[in-house]
């Protein structure tokens, strides 16, 4: 399943890339495996809502079932039997076109994938977007150009496929409508569905922190941005109130686990030459942008290292006195209680019986 995963998550990279601009979002993930095996069925789908999963279906289970709580609710068995159905359907023609392609390539038996992403957008500013894009083993194969009715070809070997489907205008038409229309209908649904989820707003929290950069000298500067939801959010560190975006370093928009987002980013500087730097965010739940100061880390005063000292000297007496004293007791016949072996109380294997695995 490890494998699965690494696959999905692949894909949902790619996909969510540049996505920041459209506030809603109703995204599809299929993965046809030539080698399944434990944990790694050869066929598996995941539905997305704005980043939330909405639905699976593996060809272990055989079934297309909700994976949000308000999903379960607002749908019946009928819908959740039709949509097995629809993804049976699309397993046969992976496991169809693994072959195929396979034998195009002149590949020996081996693990090969066969991948789909496609979804539709609505955007702030009211315009509609939507893509249809396949890959094999990891690489772009074919794409849809929906405005032209036409697919492009990443390769030589997708080229027959660019041919054959582009032979039959009805292929592009069909999915042309289905991503203008269809989809974006089933998105207002969904976000009617979650609403309460996928359409609340929760202001971001900031934290702003230094360290040593690994190159000598200087300084890197963090913002960690985090608990903010939805997950569209602008990070930007600027100098004297100027953005640095090439200087600024982002690293991606993850989930808190809590239903949040979190990310940062981060810049090197030199601190001896500038130190007037703030944090700036943008998120749909802020009425302006918030920005955070860089506040230059003040070093110990003389009096503090000097009450340090004084503090680590009166530690170091009581130590010894105690000391003293204990060999004294001993001396007099005083013996320290023993550890029972058998004891339960703690032992270095007890972590081994808490499910934690290296």
């Amino acid at each position: 399943m490890a494998t699965a995963l690494r696959l999905l998550a692949l894909l949902g990279a790619a996909a969510i890339q540049g996505g920041y601009s459209s506030p809603h979002s109703l995204r599809y993930f299929y993965t046809g495996v030539s080698q399944p095996g434990p944990g790694l069925p050869d066929f598996i789908e995941v539905g997305y809502v704005d980043g939330e999963l909405i639905d699976h279906y593996d060809s272990e289970t055989g079934r297309a079932q909700p994976r949000a709580e308000w999903m379960a609710r607002n749908t019946d068995a009928q819908y959740w039997e039709r949509n097995t159905q629809i993804f049976r359907g699309w397993e046969a023609g992976f496991r169809a076109g693994l072959v195929t392609l396979r034998g195009r390539y002149n590949q020996s038996a081996g693990l090969h994938t066969y991948q789909l992403m496609y979804g539709c957008e609505l955007r702030g500013d009211g315009s509609k977007g939507g893509f249809f894009q396949y890959a094999y083993d990891g690489r772009d194969f074919v794409s849809l150009d929906k405005d032209r009715e036409t697919w492009v070809a990443a390769d030589d070997g997708a080229q027959v496929t660019k041919r054959k489907w582009d032979g039959d205008k009805s292929i592009a038409q069909t999915y042309r409508a289905y991503l203008e229309e269809t989809c974006i209908e089933w998105l207002g649904k969904y976000l009617e569905y979650g609403k309460e989820t996928l359409q609340r707003r929760e202001p971001p929290r900031v934290q702003v922190s230094d360290r040593p950069s690994q190159d000598g000298g200087l300084t890197t500067l963090s913002c960690r941005v985090h608990g903010f939801y939805p997950r569209n959010v602008a990070v930007m560190w600027l100098k004297k109130g100027v953005a640095m975006p090439q200087e600024t370093i982002q690293w991606g928009v993850v989930p808190s686990g809590d239903g949040t987002y979190q990310t940062q980013a981060t810049i090197d500087i030199d601190p001896s030459r500038e130190t007037d730097y703030t944090c700036c965010v943008e998120h749909p739940s802020l009425a302006e942008n918030l920005r955070v100061p860089w506040t230059v880390s003040e070093p110990k005063s003389s009096v503090m290292l000097i009450v340090g000292v004084v503090i680590g000297v009166l530690v170091l007496v009581a130590a010894v006195a105690g000391a003293v004293v204990f060999l004294r007791k001993k001396k007099d016949g005083y013996k320290a209680a023993a550890a029972h072996e058998g004891s339960s109380s703690s032992g270095s294997n007890q972590g081994s019986h808490t499910g934690i695995k290296a």
